[in-house]
Formats: C-alpha cells, sequence, structure tokens
C-alpha cells in the first residue's frame, strides 16, 4: 500500500511538473506576441522622425510639420488611462486587442494620407491605439506573471525598447529610400498581424466577473483636457510661443482647471479613471516619482545628445544615431540582468537607488563635455546613463504593480506609463528652452552678424556653408547649450535619488508560474498563467 501511495504521488508530481512546464511555455509564446507589439509602439515615432523630410517635400504643409508628431504624442498620453481602466473592468484581453486594430488602422490610414491634414488626423488614430498597447502589455505581463519572475520579463522589454531607439532611425531611413514614406507605416501591418494572431490564439486569462459599471466619462474627459493643455504647453512654450504668450497662459489655465475638476470628480466616481487611494499607498507614489524623472531624462538625452554629436564632434546624420549605442547597450544590458536578478533574489529596492545615481552621475559626465571631448569619452558618459536608465526603466513598473491589488493592475500600469509620458514633455520642453536660449545667447556674443533667428536648429548641411569663425562659435554654443540642459537635468534627477531611498522593500508576491507560492498568489488574486 505504501508503495501505491508513493507511486500516486510520483505520478501527481509528474502531472504538475508537466502542467507546469507546459504553463511556462505558454507564457513565453504570449512574452513573444507582446514583445512584437511593444516594438510596434516604440518603433513607429522613431521610424517616422527620418522620413519627415521626404514627407514635407511630398505633402506639403511645412508648418504643420510638428503636428505630425504632437497629434500622435498627445493621443497616446491622453488614452492611456482610458486604456488601463477599460481593461480592468472589461477584460485584458479584448481590451488590447481592440488597441492593436485601431493602430493599425491608423498605420494603414495615415501610409494613405494625401494631404498634412489627413496625415495629422490618422496620426491621433495611431496614437489613441498605441496609448492601449503599451499599458496593454505591461498590464497583461502583470496578469500572468507574479512580481517575483515578472522582473525578467520587463528586462526584456526594456531590451525591446533599446533595439527600437536603436534600429528604428536606421529602418526609417532605408524604407524611406528605397520603399517610399509610406512604407513607414505599412510596416506595421505584417508585424501587428503576426502579434494579433499571436495574442489571440495563445492568451487566456480569467473572466472578468461581476456587474458592469459605468466608465467614468467625466473624469475621462477632464483628464484628456489637462493632459492636452499640459503636453501643448511644454511642446509650444518657447519654441511656437513665449513662454509668457496669452496662448501659454490660457492653456495653463486651462489644464490647471481640468486636473483640478478631475480630481473632484475621482472623488465621487464609482469606478474612477485613476483611483486616489493608489496614492495612499508611499511606494506606488514614490515610484511613480522616479519613473516621472526616468521619462525627463531620457527623452532629453536622446534628443540632445545627436545634436551635439553632429554640431561639435561632426558626426554625421546616421553616424550620431549609431554613436548612441553605448547608452542604449548598457541599458539593454543592465535592464535584462536586474530583471533576472530580482526574480531569483525577490530584492529591488538596490535597483532604483543605484539607478537613480548612476542617472545623475551620467548626467553630471555629459554636462562636462566641450568641444574637445572625444567620442570615446562622451560614449563612457552614456554608458554610465545608460546604465542607470537600465535599472529604472522596468523596475519602476514593476514596484508599482507590486504596490496595487490584481483589480488595480490596468490602472496601475496606465497610471506609471502616463507619467513617465508626461516627464518626458516636460524634459523636452525645460532642457530644450535652456538650449535654444544658451546657443542663441552665445552666437550673439561671439557670431557677430551672420546669427539667425534659427541659429540653434542649424543642420549639418547648413553648418557647413558657415564661414570657419562662425562655425567654431556655434560649436562652442551648442556645447555650452549641451552643458546647461545636462546640468539641470541632473540636478533634477536627484528628486528621482531622494524618493528611491525611501521606497519600502515589500517581498514580491510568487515565485514564479506553476510554483507552489504561485499557485498560492493565484487562490489569493493572482490569475493562472496561460
Amino acid at each position: 500500500m505504501p508503495d501505491l501511495k508513493k507511486a500516486a504521488g510520483e505520478e501527481a508530481d509528474d502531472r504538475s511538473a508537466g502542467t507546469a512546464g507546459k504553463r511556462q511555455r505558454g507564457v513565453r509564446v504570449v512574452m513573444l506576441a507582446l514583445m512584437i507589439t511593444m516594438l510596434l509602439a516604440m518603433l513607429d515615432n522613431l521610424i517616422v522622425g527620418t522620413a519627415m523630410p521626404t514627407i514635407v517635400g511630398d505633402l506639403g504643409g511645412l508648418e504643420h510639420l510638428s503636428w505630425v508628431v504632437t497629434a500622435y504624442t498627445l493621443a497616446t498620453a491622453a488614452s492611456t488611462p482610458v486604456w488601463g481602466k477599460l481593461g480592468d473592468l472589461y477584460g485584458r484581453k479584448g481590451i488590447f486587442l481592440t488597441s492593436i486594430v485601431l493602430f493599425l488602422v491608423g498605420s494603414v490610414l495615415s501610409g494613405m494620407a494625401q494631404d498634412m491634414g489627413q496625415l495629422i488626423g490618422f496620426r491621433a488614430v495611431q496614437g489613441l491605439g498605441a496609448g492601449g498597447l503599451i499599458v496593454g502589455v505591461m498590464a497583461i505581463i502583470g496578469d500572468l506573471v507574479p512580481p517575483r519572475e515578472r522582473g525578467k520579463y520587463q528586462g526584456m522589454m526594456a531590451g525591446v525598447m533599446a533595439v527600437a531607439m536603436i534600429g528604428g532611425p536606421l529602418v526609417g531611413g532605408t524604407l524611406t529610400d528605397h520603399l517610399g514614406w509610406r512604407w513607414n507605416f505599412y510596416i506595421n501591418l505584417p508585424l501587428g498581424a503576426v502579434a494579433l494572431a499571436m495574442v489571440t490564439a495563445v492568451l487566456h486569462l480569467p473572466e472578468r466577473k461581476g456587474t458592469r459599471t459605468r466608465v467614468d466619462y467625466p473624469g475621462a474627459a477632464l483628464l484628456t483636457l489637462g493632459i492636452t493643455a499640459i503636453v501643448l504647453v511644454t511642446t509650444w512654450g518657447g519654441s511656437e510661443y513665449d513662454w509668457n504668450s496669452a496662448v501659454i497662459m490660457e492653456l495653463v489655465a486651462i489644464g490647471a482647471a481640468s486636473l483640478v475638476g478631475f480630481l473632484f470628480v475621482e472623488t465621487k466616481a464609482v469606478e474612477p479613471i485613476i483611483p486616489l487611494h493608489l496614492f495612499r499607498n508611499r511606494n506606488f507614489t514614490l515610484i511613480s516619482l522616479v519613473g516621472f524623472m526616468t521619462g525627463f531624462v531620457l527623452f532629453g538625452a536622446v534628443l540632445f545628445l545627436p545634436l551635439y554629436q553632429q554640431s561639435v564632434q561632426g558626426a554625421s546624420a546616421t553616424n550620431s544615431g549609431l554613436l548612441l549605442l553605448p547608452m542604449l547597450l548598457s541599458m539593454m544590458v543592465v535592464s535584462v540582468v536586474a530583471g533576472r536578478v530580482t526574480t531569483s533574489t525577490g530584492k529591488y529596492k538596490i535597483f532604483p537607488v543605484t539607478g537613480s545615481v548612476l542617472m545623475v552621475a551620467g548626467l553630471f559626465l555629459l554636462s562636462r563635455m566641450d568641444t574637445g571631448t572625444t567620442r570615446f569619452t562622451s560614449g563612457l558618459n552614456m554608458a554610465v546613463l545608460g546604465a542607470g536608465m537600465g535599472f529604472l526603466m522596468q523596475i519602476t513598473m514593476l514596484v508599482a504593480q507590486n504596490s496595487v491589488e490584481m483589480k488595480d493592475m490596468g490602472v496601475a500600469s496606465s497610471t506609471t506609463t502616463l507619467f513617465r509620458t508626461l516627464g518626458s514633455s516636460f524634459g523636452v520642453a525645460i532642457m530644450g528652452t535652456l538650449f535654444t536660449g544658451r546657443v542663441r545667447d552665445e552666437m550673439a556674443a561671439r557670431g557677430g552678424g551672420e546669427v539667425t533667428a534659427r541659429s540653434a536648429q542649424l543642420d549639418a548641411g547648413s553648418l557647413a556653408k558657415l564661414p570657419e569663425a562662425v562655425r567654431e562659435a556655434y560649436r562652442f554654443a551648442v556645447s555650452s547649450g549641451t552643458h546647461i540642459a545636462f546640468a539641470v537635468a541632473a540636478s533634477a534627477g536627484l528628486i528621482a535619488v531622494l524618493a528611491s531611498l525611501f521606497v519600502k522593500e515589500v517581498p514580491l508576491r510568487g515565485a514564479g508560474p506553476g510554483s507552489a507560492s504561485s499557485d498560492a498568489a493565484a487562490g489569493a488574486g493572482q490569475p493562472e498563467a496561460v
């Protein structure tokens, strides 16, 4: 009899191991689909950026050029919280598939645009879908994988983001030169079709049970209006309009009034778009602030480093993109390693602290670059910044998700993504204003009558046509502008260091899909994997 019991136990263990193995394989297949989807969302703006001169040459409408990017960014930022809440209320899979379809429809329409107005409108459709792609990926990972395992997969997602930043401009230039600018949009179709088919076939999440609740439409409208006003202020301020102009002041007033109204509405709503109780959790609030500063720094660096490399170090446009490799590769490697260490140890506080410190150190080193800095030195400086970003990029999402209940997974993911997006808007605006102002001041002091109102925006071709003295003045001016932009970013980064120090190490739930602790987590609200 004991032998029979032992045999039965061993057979049960074998079945359990087989089920766990199957579940793990299913998760890996889903992760591949999610990585393809994340690649779609990240590649789009980076690919399209290189095609913009060709698009303007074909469609005209140079005065509306910035709106091709702004419409996409606005729609993405404004829709992100709504997608997250809809996934929480009505089921993650269906909402995610809807966002993929919407993104692909926007891609097709953008590729078929016949004038700049159509392109701007269709880019907004694309942006609406992109908001759902990003938050959907993060929330589904949160649904499928316990936090203890989650760092490994989110590290892979950070790697995908780095690959997109490296490959986007190269792919965009190649497609534009050989197939035409419209293929920068059509290229999304085969990738999107694969992701759509894989998600439909292999993603299985628990059905959402319970009564359907009315969506918080007033809150969504007020939040959308507030975000739109904020993004427009940061986009237009100091470039399209002076910071003290009537348009900017009106947008500031609209944004402030909308967000105050939003906070009031959220206290009354049955199912608020962003439940304010999330911010009662210290870790969630602190890590949202860290995410804001991460966005502030990363997108500012990606914008101004190529400009420094082209104007000061003499790199071509293509080479300046490749010269970002030290930062992006460092970010990718560190993110993957940090994710795996988090999975194996269950510890994570050291990563936001270390990442914030390295981020500030990297920014400080970049702020010290001048006209004599070699590419090797600037590459090392960028690698330090990239390592800091690698520690921060996905750990912020992991801590945010670990700080909330399963029912709020989508809205926690979308709120964290929103803070990072808003941080990037503020970072580009503030660093851009400081950079442009310093370049113009230095050119006015050194360039004499050669200075134009557009001297802070000279491309490599225009720079080569300038007299030697003016060209050297411009190199010095850009170097000085880079110094002030990164010095201020380093100072702002200290906020992330302080916030990280106060993050509390809360044990990560679960130890992996199919394990005993994972099953316990599933019983407490953690859904079973595929």
